[in-house]
């Protein structure tokens, strides 16, 4: 099985006393790869601790969440900016707008996205979305930007069939699939067939929606075996099949080979 984990943030406190056996089991499962979306600034020094240890296997990304954009959203920036400067980073990430938690920020919250697509045109770098309750307030800075020029996933993508229409149309995005699939209520199962697997990757969000039979638990890079098991049951095909697929897509997208 080969898998790629797009989307994890296994340099969170929940993995303090166990990093080295969930590494182990992510390479068991057949996780080849981890790539690690930044949340703020408090977050950086830990996603670097992280990237460094486990140099070439989990790989970072660099961005301002958009739950973090707040009244010093300026600074927050600015501070991300100055770290694409520093090291390599293998996307900006994870950016979006989110109107779930808390609209008292929306607009910032746009400049801020629009902000961080420029970044990603002017290093050429790919983009991980985080676009709760927001996925068309997205498109919309990605074509104000201009969707020509960029490329990147809708992480956790739990949308419906119009909204994955409208993600599908700007051609260079896909869609990030986790746990929240194999869900018991989930409706990305039937929305999932109006498209097929060249569009998707795999992620966990870990530590976040860990997949049927964890669900409630503490997710992790090897419980992506659960998300693949099914999408080969969607699609109905092997799981081996959908495993070298997904990750020839991630391999693609971020430029890992």
């Amino acid at each position: 099985m080969r898998i790629i984990d797009t989307h994890s943030h296994i340099y969170s406190e929940e993995f303090d006393n166990d990093i080295d056996d969930v590494i182990k089991r992510a390479k068991q499962a057949g996780v080849e790869k981890i790539l690690l979306p930044n949340i703020d600034a408090s977050s950086i020094d830990r996603l670097h601790s992280i990237s460094d240890r486990y140099a070439g296997y989990c790989i970072p990304m660099m961005g301002l969440h958009p739950t973090s954009v707040g009244e010093n959203w300026k600074e927050e920036l600015d501070i991300m900016r100055k770290e694409l400067s520093k090291r390599t980073y293998i996307a900006i990430g994870e950016i979006g707008i989110d109107l779930y938690w808390d609209k008292t920020f929306e607009e910032q919250q746009r400049l801020v996205f629009e902000e961080q697509l420029r970044w990603s045109i002017e290093y050429d770098l790919p983009v991980a979305i985080h676009s709760r309750d927001a996925i068309a307030e997205c498109i919309s800075c990605i074509k104000n930007v201009g969707e020509q020029h960029l490329r990147g996933v809708f992480h956790s993508f739990g949308g419906t069939v119009e909204e994955l229409d409208g993600i599908l149309s700007l051609r260079n995005f896909m869609l990030g699939i986790n746990g929240v699939v194999t869900f018991k209520n989930s409706t990305l199962p039937t929305v999932l067939k109006e498209t097929d697997l060249s569009t998707i990757i795999i992620e966990t969000d870990s530590p976040y929606l860990a997949p049927v039979p964890y669900r409630g638990k503490r997710n992790e890079s090897s419980y992506t075996l659960n998300v693949v098991t099914k999408l080969a049951e969607i699609y109905g095909l092997p799981a081996e099949e959908v495993g070298q697929i997904t990750t020839e897509n991630a391999e693609k997208l971020f430029a890992l080979k």
